[in-house]
């Protein structure tokens, strides 16, 4: 693997966003949203407290949408356009052009991620937060959106239609995010067999994302997300090689 061509193909597809609306429409649905979701719905000022659980707690649901967004264009959009045979036909590995793409996009959800720092110093400046739970929390946020991103890359590589894509991402992620809701989880218990219920609990984002937000960045948390991560551009590959080979 040539680590030169992807830092190319991450540099480019990275320009590329700010090249056309897409970076600044995302970027203010972003913030507005996080801002929204922290001071109104989570009741930031209410709670009283230094500390940014109001603006984490709502990061799954918020990547549940966004994220996708992004990821519907990144291979539907080179198949409606034809680019893709183009793509590859060109004298570079496939799994280059998949982390290419993956890590600019990665890259910029976690730019638009950096930009909601005025939140931090609005803490910072009203109270004594502990900054190791606030840097832990946006570890965790800037992993799961990495993994919503791999699992709609892979996706989007199994259609030449956006909207499917999107609308298909949006239920598989919703699906990840559910597996750690209460009332389901409750539910798991209390018709299926303790150590099944268990391990489909272990496959929830939420339930991973809550500890380290709370500043546990435990390794089994971390290797979940990049499994999770791993997995969904294996699948990713898997599908663009057997349209190389057709």
């Amino acid at each position: 693997m040539n680590f030169g061509i992807i830092k190319s193909i991450v540099k480019r597809e990275f320009r590329a966003y700010f090249s056309t609306p897409i970076a600044l429409v995302f970027l203010v649905v972003f913030l507005v949203l996080s801002g929204f979701f922290t001071f109104k719905m989570g009741g930031f000022f209410e709670r009283g407290q230094a500390d940014l659980r109001a603006f984490f707690a709502w990061h799954p649901w918020l990547y549940l949408f966004i994220v996708p967004a992004l990821s519907m264009r990144l291979w539907a959009e080179e198949k409606r356009t034809g680019t893709i045979e183009l793509l590859l036909t060109l004298p570079i590995r496939l799994s280059e052009a998949l982390l290419g793409k993956f890590l600019a996009a990665w890259a910029f959800i976690g730019f638009s991620l950096f930009m909601t720092f005025p939140i931090v110093l609005t803490v910072g400046y009203l109270g004594e937060p502990d900054y190791g739970v606030i840097w832990a929390g946006y570890l965790g946020s800037l992993l799961m959106a990495g993994s919503f991103l791999a699992v709609g890359m892979a996706i989007s590589s199994m259609t030449k239609n956006q909207i499917i894509s999107f609308v298909v991402s949006v239920s598989v992620c919703l699906f990840l995010i559910l597996l750690g809701f209460e009332p389901l989880v409750s539910s798991f218990y209390q018709v299926l067999p303790d150590w099944f219920s268990r391990h489909l609990l272990n496959l929830s984002i939420p339930y991973h994302f809550e500890s380290i937000q709370r500043g546990v960045v435990d390794a089994a948390d971390v290797i979940y997300f990049l499994s999770l991560i791993a997995v969904s551009l294996m699948i990713n590959g898997v599908v663009l090689e057997n349209e190389r080979g057709n």
